[in-house]
């Protein structure tokens, strides 16, 4: 399954965000492994909107692994300023998640090839 998803990041402390995520944990991303957490991928705009992306069998299953590890309780504590509107929630659990309408791999698995190979 792949899922995408969207959050806030305060324009202020954009440099630093992106600087955090140069230098990940070991740790951090090794518990993301271990949890199920494939492909992940963070996109950011210079106003703050971060698109996030990822795969996973089960994205709730993924998340309460990583509930599970002491590691990603400091990581979402240390993260959490960085983000405007996540009323309390870590920023694990404040995103949005968008809906997929589209996925081109899918759509074309689902047509037949014709004689012109189109």
């Amino acid at each position: 399954m792949r899922y995408c998803f969207e959050l806030r990041v305060r324009p202020d402390r954009i440099p630093e965000y992106v600087a955090r995520h140069r230098e990940v944990w070991p740790e951090m991303l090794r518990a993301l492994a271990e949890s199920g957490w494939r492909n992940y991928s963070l996109f950011l705009r210079d106003d703050g909107l971060l698109i996030g992306y990822v795969e996973a069998d089960d994205l709730a299953a993924a998340q309460a692994a990583m509930d599970r590890t002491e590691v990603n309780q400091r990581w979402q504590a240390e993260m959490a300023e960085f983000f405007v509107d996540l009323d309390g929630a870590a920023p694990d659990r404040g995103f949005h998640l968008l809906e997929e309408v589209f996925h081109l791999e899918d759509q074309l698995d689902r047509i037949a090839p014709t004689d012109e190979g189109s």
